[in-house]
């Protein structure tokens, strides 16, 4: 089973949408990303508009997050997402941001297990959906994970899942995939592995080291590794297609979204831009060539460029 990554400003409803329409099913599942409990407004349509269900029609089933340590906000904003149907919410408690890890919030929260037990016991008897997690090895030792485990085990988590770096890391330096494996052997709940899946040959030898560990592996979860291969997920699951088409066609109707659903050119081009930064590795497109579409000022010159480029 293959499931989505929930990035921030990446993996919103507009990119979630465009990908189901080029690859229906190739995704079993998605975890989007994170709703705030520092919004207040609990469970206002605005804040909750990325999940709701009008705006998520697709075979691409969504778990919605929530991230913050606050029981009684986190009990509101489950229960608000249980009323939108949702039977699963998870808690982000491995985003690195360090404004967010300074406030013991995503993976700020992983040194302090006391805490993440007061979370867990005042909020799993009170809501409607069935909580799962998202962490990280820990936010400055990667070793802080064994000290959470044991307190995870005392609750009915509907699955973990554990990233390979610690907050401190951010997104750099080497998913460490030796200690990921010992916390899942500890875990009672369905285990989903997440970190730099980004070839096929990744997730066969993250799927090979698994096998030899006493792990309940409910999923794989890939993030970037979409953005960089869009066919990634069809290449694991051996659909067989015309791999560059599908591609360019995903490009293009991603950029479509985007102009559809943004109503001025310069929101417009800074969310394309985002997106490029990771998509035009799948494209037949230099590097020097990629990082000058960035300096491009108009939105008609950019997309005319990125038609250019497709079109080749």
């Amino acid at each position: 089973m293959l499931t989505l990554a929930p990035m921030q400003g990446l993996t919103e409803v507009m990119f979630r949408s465009a990908y189901e329409e080029c690859f229906p099913g190739a995704m079993d599942s998605s975890v989007a990303p994170f709703v705030s409990l520092t919004h207040g407004n609990c469970g206002g349509r605005e804040q909750l508009a990325d999940i709701l269900p009008e705006n998520n029609i697709g075979s691409m089933p969504v778990i919605p997050q929530i991230l913050g340590h606050e029981p009684e906000e986190f009990v509101r904003m489950a229960n608000c997402m249980g009323d939108l149907g949702y039977e699963e919410v998870n808690w982000n408690i491995g985003c690195p941001m360090r404004r967010i890890a300074a406030k013991h919030r995503g993976s700020g929260i992983l040194p302090y297990p006391a805490e993440i037990r007061e979370v867990l016991e005042n909020v799993i008897p009170r809501i409607k959906p069935r909580l799962s997690v998202k962490m990280r090895l820990g936010h400055r030792s990667p070793d802080e994970i064994f000290d959470i485990i044991p307190i995870l085990n005392d609750y009915p988590l509907a699955s973990v899942t554990i990233h390979g770096r610690t907050g401190k890391q951010q997104y750099g330096g080497s998913v460490d995939k030796e200690r990921v494996l010992r916390a899942a052997a500890m875990l009672k709940a369905p285990f989903i592995y997440n970190g730099d899946i980004t070839t096929t040959y990744d997730y066969q030898d993250i799927l090979s080291k698994i096998k030899k560990q006493d792990s309940k592996l409910a999923a794989v979860m890939i993030g970037r590794g979409i953005l960089y291969d869009p066919t990634l997920p069809l290449k694991i699951k051996g659909i067989e297609g015309d791999y560059t088409q599908m591609t360019h066609r995903f490009v293009s109707t991603l950029y479509d979204t985007i102009e559809r659903n943004f109503v001025s050119d310069v929101p417009r081009l800074r969310k394309m831009k985002e997106y490029w930064c990771l998509v035009y590795k799948s494209l037949p497109v230099s590097e020097s060539a990629a990082r000058a579409m960035l300096r491009l000022q108009e939105i008609k010159e950019f997309r005319l460029s990125v038609d250019k480029i497709i079109e080749k």
